[in-house]
């Protein structure tokens, strides 16, 4: 019996510990982190060249707005789930049917959003409950 593969998730996060937060949340949901990012240089070379099945992306990213991140990730088919402390209102048009995580979030907020981008995903498995 052959395993599936675990989605791969990009994570662009500048705060360290929001970061971390957000790693735990997505191993716990079953996927793999990609990143995290902190910085924008770094966010769109991964979202150019890395293997992806969704984005988890804060949208002020040190001081610089992640749109061009977003639609590079667009562009190449990746769906993107973005975590914001403004609100779904500052999204351009263009992403405002893109799910967004207001922030502080809690992990069945990102694992609802995680759910809904990747369901479709020949990757996603949803996490272990069970004992061990």
């Amino acid at each position: 019996m052959s395993e599936k593969p675990r989605c791969r998730v990009l994570v662009v996060e500048d705060e360290a510990m929001i970061a971390m937060l957000v790693e735990d949340m997505v191993h716990d949901f079953g996927s793999e982190v990609v990143g995290p990012a902190a910085k924008m240089a770094e966010a769109i070379k991964l979202a150019q060249t890395a293997e992806l099945d969704a984005a988890i992306l804060d949208i002020n990213v040190d001081g610089s707005v992640i749109y061009p991140v977003a639609d590079i990730l667009s562009t190449r088919g990746i769906p993107v789930i973005f975590a914001t402390g403004y609100g779904s209102k500052v999204l351009p048009g263009r992403f405002c049917n893109a799910p967004t995580l207001p922030k502080p979030f809690s992990y069945q907020s990102l694992s609802d959003a995680l759910r809904a981008v990747l369901a479709n995903q020949p990757c996603h498995t949803e996490a272990h409950t069970e004992a061990a």
